[in-house]
């Protein structure tokens, strides 16, 4: 499964979107600013409250990182 944390104005969420879409992926995606549960798991779970956030079947991978991205997606 495949978790995306974003919110509304970020660029390299809109990147991470595309990306997913483009190797035919299916996501759920959780905006920060509509969904205080999913800011608390991205803090508690990175350490940090940036986005893009991406948990792929629990790899979680901050920002738009082709190379870990497509790892996880190989896993």
């Amino acid at each position: 499964m495949i978790t995306l944390y974003t919110t509304p104005t970020c660029a390299f969420c809109h990147a991470v979107k595309e990306y997913l879409k483009a190797k035919g992926k299916d996501y759920e995606e959780k905006d920060l600013t509509q969904d205080q549960a999913a800011a608390r798991w991205v803090l508690e779970n990175t350490g940090q409250l940036a986005v893009p956030v991406t948990d792929i079947d629990g790899t979680v991978i901050v920002g738009f990182d082709k190379p870990k991205l497509d790892a996880a997606l190989a896993k």
